[in-house]
């Protein structure tokens, strides 16, 4: 049998609870279409393919592709679900991480 635990508080799922929730988070490179001009087909862009193949040869295949997409799932109990809903971007916990004065 499959075991779940929540990713957020680490509660095991589907045995106080009947349901659990699924999230799914993808990112990636959001490249909008830019305007091709007769200049820019004349141009000779060798150089510039160079140095972008120079800058990749540093980077693992990991990396790589991190720059472009990356997925996440994420299995959550009802609370953590609700929790998520109402913040999904941690927003308001990153405001209650301020500094004390002393």
């Amino acid at each position: 049998m499959i075991h779940f635990t929540c990713d957020m508080c680490g509660k095991p799922l589907l045995t106080d609870e009947d349901v659990r929730y699924v999230v799914k988070v993808e990112v990636y490179a959001a490249y909008d279409p830019m305007e091709v001009t007769e200049d820019d087909l004349d141009e000779n862009h060798l150089g510039a393919m160079s140095e972008i193949i120079e800058q990749m040869e540093g980077m693992d295949a990991d990396e790589l592709e991190d720059q472009v997409y990356k997925s996440f799932r994420f299995d959550l109990c009802p609370a953590c679900h609700q929790r998520y809903l109402e913040d999904p971007l941690l927003r308001h916990r990153r405001l209650r991480l301020g500094f004390h004065d002393n």
